[in-house]
């Protein structure tokens, strides 16, 4: 990751790439990631349109996610920009009863198509295998969203299974690191 600043738990704060700069999760960060959940383009295949309350538990959950464990959820902007244009993640998932550790990342459609989300998820990726010596990293789509599978296929990853979390249905991708 260009540019980190690294938090004590040893997860970026802050980290750029070469078109993009992430921020942690922070309370003021609330209405931007209200304003995704209420588009449905955003929200289509991640479980649909969230209702104020549904967000609230979701940003909740995501900052005690930072809390307990150091790491979890940035907001995105252009490397310039003040706008908030996406989230990345890195953060546990249950999956089958392992805990495993989840990329993830979403962008407002106007980001779409541009290779953001392949690059954010490299720097996370990158991360997650060389700052924290993962042997295994995990990320889930719908199982109809080619775009987002293409994205992790980019990165190294590949369909592991069909799995079933929180009640959806989910295509399961995984990369495995030599130890």
């Amino acid at each position: 990751m260009d540019d980190a600043q690294v938090d004590a738990g040893g997860f970026p704060d802050t980290f750029s790439t070469a078109r993009l700069r992430a921020e942690r999760l922070a309370a003021g960060h609330l209405d931007e990631i209200h304003r995704m959940h209420c588009d449905p383009a955003v929200m289509a295949h991640l479980g649909g349109v969230k209702t104020e309350k549904q967000t609230a538990e979701y940003f909740d959950r995501n900052l005690r996610h930072w809390d307990q464990y150091g790491h979890g959820l940035w907001v995105l902007y252009e490397r310039t920009g003040n706008e908030v244009i996406g989230r990345a993640v890195l953060r546990h998932l249950l999956v089958e009863d392992v805990d495993e550790i989840e990329v993830g990342y979403a962008f407002s459609p106007a980001f779409w198509g541009q290779g953001l989300a392949t690059e954010v998820t490299a720097a996370c990726i990158g991360y997650a295998r060389d700052e924290l010596r993962l042997k295994t990293i995990v990320a889930i789509t719908a199982p109809a969203n080619l775009a987002s599978q293409r994205v992790l296929l980019k990165n190294g990853l590949v369909y592991d299974h069909e799995t079933t979390i929180e009640n959806v249905v989910w295509s399961l991708f995984r990369r495995h690191w030599e130890p």
